[in-house]
């Protein structure tokens, strides 16, 4: 365990940006909700969409709505209709264009740059200087703008690197676990999604509310820019997985969400119809998530 997470375990309130935060206490000031309110997530169907650009009256269709933490629609109207809105934030890697990118940069704890997001680094999870700006920076702007969740990005790269070079990277998958963990002491009331991260799921999905299969069935071919199936070995894996974290944790949700051409609505009602049947909740939409895409039912 890193030196914060030690320092932090004991710890019961700290003040951020001039708020103090103990435990929920600043969720439940912003939305007035009751501790065991707090996490609540509507049954209905969710999206997710990272554009200021969709008109809210789009978004009151949905009871679970995923935006970007800084270029969203207004937050007001969605939670004065009750639903439940969760913040984009990356967790593995930094993008350029992040307010916090320079500060992180000059840290000295980013790493190589990601060959499929060309504008964004990868980020040293084990340093204590990340895990103490995601709890007391990173997730305080968030609830103060509204947000009722996080979603958890890019806590793939941990254990993809420590794959790659074992030696240089020992520890990474170990410390995204422990994150994700520090994240649920310091906020008991936050709805806490995670965006696949398989390998740490088995250790993590007792603290989460909400794993995500991006890609479980339909991905996107950056080299060929163009729309494909996941290789049946690949797509069988993931249910696997995602059905056993269900089985262990049942009050788990597990959303997915597959990328396909917008014209081609076979595709698309082949994909609903087979995540549906794995038991799961999907959405599908195009690799940009600029646009809102509705589902087959809703064609008629």
């Amino acid at each position: 365990m890193t030196m914060f997470g030690r320092a932090t375990k004991s710890v019961t309130g700290f003040l951020v940006t001039g708020i103090l935060v103990t435990g929920g206490l600043i969720v439940g000031q912003l939305f007035g909700a009751s501790h065991t309110e707090a996490r609540k997530i509507g049954p209905g169907p969710w999206m997710l969409v990272y554009t200021d650009k969709v008109p809210v009256r789009i978004l009151l269709k949905y009871d679970t709505i995923i935006l970007d933490s800084r270029y969203h629609p207004p937050l007001r109207p969605l939670i004065e209709a009750g639903k439940t809105v969760i913040g984009y934030i990356s967790i593995g890697e930094v993008e350029k264009f992040r307010p916090h990118f320079k500060a992180v940069e000059k840290e000295g704890i980013l790493l190589q740059w990601n060959k499929n997001w060309p504008n964004s680094r990868y980020v040293d999870v084990r340093d204590p200087r990340w895990t103490k700006r995601v709890i007391e920076e990173l997730i305080p702007q968030l609830l103060q703008k509204g947000f009722r969740g996080i979603m958890m990005d890019t806590l793939d790269n941990p254990a993809d690197l420590e794959r790659q070079d074992p030696k240089k990277y020992r520890g990474m998958t170990a410390a995204a676990a422990r994150l994700v963990r520090t994240i649920r002491r310091h906020y008991p009331d936050l709805i806490i999604m995670m965006n696949r991260a398989y390998e740490i799921l088995p250790r993590v999905e007792r603290h989460i509310d909400i794993v995500l299969g991006e890609s479980v069935y339909a991905d996107y071919d950056f080299a060929k820019k163009t729309y494909k199936l996941v290789k049946r070995e690949d797509y069988l894996r993931q249910v696997k997985w995602l059905q056993a974290a269900k089985k262990r944790t049942p009050k788990l949700r597990v959303f997915t969400l597959d990328y396909w051409s917008p014209k081609d609505r076979k595709g698309i009602a082949q994909i609903y119809k087979a995540q549906r049947a794995n038991g799961f909740e999907p959405y599908v939409s195009t690799i940009k998530l600029n646009r809102v895409f509705q589902r087959p039912e809703e064609w008629r």
